[in-house]
């Protein structure tokens, strides 16, 4: 029997709504469950609202509300976008619930009993104003690095510095603006240093966790483990610590339990340990979660389901952030758009889940939010190559046809089916290794070959001619292949297959059938169903309605030059000027600043309306892949070049190119027959510099 699955995403805080930021989480989760769902897989996918802290209590009492009615307002309102994305969750759940009380207990006396709670003295800010101790979020000051005024207690937002609160200069409550005072208060400690081993162990097991992850953490590892505070003081909305007043489960400590307590609210106590959580379950666990909250995921998190006796985590899939102009977009910056405005805007939310699935890898790379990439995705993408190929193929089938009929069977037909099935695979690999970018590029260049094929046969023409029969057979193979498309189009877009599913006759959409290969997937005798639009281009006065251009906003003001003093002027030593270098030459200087470094290329696709260009995404030994727009389109087919190790001009200044902003230029060679050749440095670790 094959193992149960499941899945989780880290659990939005019931403090606000849901925003664009959110939903690459959420979506990426939804279309891999999806995915898995569609496959046959046994996968389970739980979440539920994170809702305690010192910041729901402020909030609350702010907006005067009780805590729990207003955590309760926000999760229904941000489940009632995650619905209107589709997302499907099997269970919405929240943190404040008696089962997530219960499990919290119960872990926190596991974690005593074995030793690794410690209860000791900690210094903090206390407001004497509002009576309590203030949260590094509650606490502002001057920056003690760069001077900047009215900076958290946790980080400056104007250097980047991190910092104790302690540390601030001239601090103050953000709540009343007084000034507080140092107090000391005893709270309980997690000894996270007592699961070092195991750590390093887990953390390094294949498969857990990326590579660019495992290696930060263990830079962590080897940096020491710290005692983790998991108390709090009240006044603190959350679950007070039996035996404890006063006291109370610090929110980072019963949020991932969220997961284990969803998981019962589902299914029942029993269940949930036996399929699930139990240390010897048959079971693999699979959590999604943002870069920012990897420590919490990777270390505390584990550490404590080892010394409570249950299952870890089998996977921990982390992705990047939305950008928007090289920032992260946040609630907690400013930076965002909520899920309700970009609805709001008439946007399509299959658009998004198609921008995201093709932005989206396994690895933690950001997705920059640009207006000329969303429609160059969805407008030339899935509306031009993909929506258009169906349409143009099942219209002429159930206009002129009174069935789908038998597909040609002729060398051309063979070859494109052939063609078909290869793609289909490799998107089914794509899917289980989540990278979906790798998986649209695939189902976009099916949709290419496919669109060529029908062009070049031309059905149409064949029926005005007298050929009958071939213009139906060929249609009927193009049907076949729109099955295919809307099988992968399944997970991203969920409410858009079920219209082509009625399209082709109420079909049902099985990956298994496809890499059976046995028969036709579309019967001969069905007949096609009522025809409609399967997705539409994004106007672009909706998507500017939503942020401004690039450079739109407001610039910073720059800081006054501090004049300098006067110098007396001394005429320089005279110089020997060396003779100019011959026309065509240029001297070892200019040579010198030319950067070349290694690149391995991740991932490669062709650029709509443009035959000459790739895109692709090359690891250069940075933190993120770049983006480079290659005019090797006439030489090279996409699925080629993954894999290579190529050279790349990696100083040279971005350019946009089609709306694509390309950092780099490769190193290439071409002879009189005009065949260009990549030069290729294989085995050469990516970054490595080129001499």
């Amino acid at each position: 029997m094959a193992k149960k699955i499941l899945v989780t995403s880290a659990l939005p805080y019931a403090n606000g709504p849901a925003h664009l930021g959110h939903l690459v989480e959420y979506l990426q989760t939804d279309i891999w469950v999806r995915f898995l769902k569609l496959s046959g897989q046994d996968a389970t996918y739980v979440c539920a609202s994170d809702t305690h802290g010192a910041p729901i209590e402020i909030n609350a009492a702010k907006n005067g509300m009780a805590p729990d009615a207003f955590v309760a307002q926000w999760r229904e309102k941000q489940l009632e976008a995650f619905r209107e994305f589709l997302i499907g969750f099997d269970t919405f759940y929240t943190t404040h619930s008696p089962e997530n009380r219960r499990w919290a207990e119960e872990i926190f006396r596991r974690l005593q009993a074995g030793g690794h709670i410690e209860e000791k003295p900690l210094e903090q800010w206390f407001c004497e104003h509002d009576v309590r101790f203030l949260p590094d979020r509650f606490v502002k000051g001057t920056c003690p690095n760069c001077g900047a005024a009215d900076q958290y207690g946790d980080v400056c937002e104007v250097c980047n510095k991190a910092y104790a609160s302690t540390e601030l200069k001239d601090p103050y409550c953000s709540l009343c603006r007084n000034p507080p005072v140092r107090r000391t208060s005893r709270h309980f400690f997690f000894k996270l240093d007592h699961f070092k081993d195991f750590l390093a162990d887990f953390t390094s097991r294949e498969g857990v966790l990326h590579p660019s992850i495992r290696n930060s953490i263990k830079g962590w590892l080897e940096g020491g483990l710290q005692d983790w505070c998991v108390s709090r003081d009240g006044p603190y909305f959350g679950f007070e610590i039996p035996g404890a007043p006063g006291k109370y489960f610090y929110v980072w400590l019963d949020a991932p339990i969220g997961y284990l307590s969803s998981t019962e609210h589902l299914v029942g106590e029993e269940r949930a340990l036996a399929d699930f959580w139990n240390k010897d379950a048959d079971s693999r666990i699979v959590h999604f979660i943002g870069k920012d909250i990897v420590y919490f995921h990777a270390l505390f998190w584990p550490a404590m389901l080892h010394a409570a006796g249950l299952h870890v985590p089998d996977k921990i899939q982390v992705h990047g952030m939305l950008t928007l102009g090289g920032e992260k977009l946040s609630k907690s910056r400013g930076r965002l758009v909520t899920a309700r405005e970009y609805l709001d805007a008439g946007l399509d939310p299959e658009a998004l889940r198609w921008f995201y699935a093709s932005n989206l890898g396994a690895g933690p790379y950001d997705v920059p939010l640009a207006k000329e990439e969303i429609k160059n995705r969805v407008n030339a993408e899935l509306v031009k190559t993909l929506a258009n190929f169906v349409a143009r193929s099942l219209t002429p089938l159930k206009k002129d046809f009174p069935n789908v009929g038998i597909p040609s069977d002729d060398p051309a037909s063979r070859e494109l089916w052939a063609r078909v099935l290869e793609h289909s695979g490799k998107i089914h690999q794509a899917y289980e290794a989540v990278e979906l970018r790798e998986a649209t590029q695939a189902l976009v260049q099916l949709g290419f070959e496919a669109n060529k094929y029908l062009q070049d046969r031309a059905p149409w023409t064949k029926r005005k001619q007298g050929d009958v029969e071939g213009a139906h057979r060929d249609l009927a193979l193009c049907a076949n292949v729109a099955y295919v498309i809307g099988t992968w189009l399944t997970p991203i877009l969920p409410r858009s297959s079920v219209r082509l599913a009625e399209m082709l006759g109420g079909a049902t959409f099985d990956p298994a059938k496809i890499a059976a290969g046995a028969d036709w997937l579309v019967a001969s005798d069905t007949v096609l169903g009522e025809l409609s639009h399967l997705a539409t281009p994004i106007d672009d006065a909706k998507l500017d309605a939503l942020w401004p251009e690039p450079g739109a906003e407001a610039t910073p003001a720059v800081p006054p030059v501090k004049k300098q003093p006067q110098i007396e002027k001394v005429a320089p030593a005279e110089k020997k000027v060396a003779a100019p270098a011959p026309e065509g030459i240029i001297s070892f200087d200019d040579f010198v600043k030319v950067e070349l470094r290694v690149g391995h290329v991740l991932a490669a696709e062709r650029v709509p309306k443009a035959d000459k260009l790739l895109k692709l995404t090359i690891d250069v030994g940075e933190e993120a892949p770049r983006t480079i727009a290659a005019g090797i389109a006439e030489h090279y087919e996409p699925e080629a070049l993954p894999g290579k190790y190529v050279v790349v001009v990696a100083n040279l200044a971005p350019r946009t190119i089609r709306g694509i902003e390309s950092r780099g230029m490769l190193l290439a060679g071409g002879g009189d027959t005009g065949k260009v050749v990549l030069a290729e440095v294989p085995g050469v670790a990516p970054g490595s510099r080129v001499k």
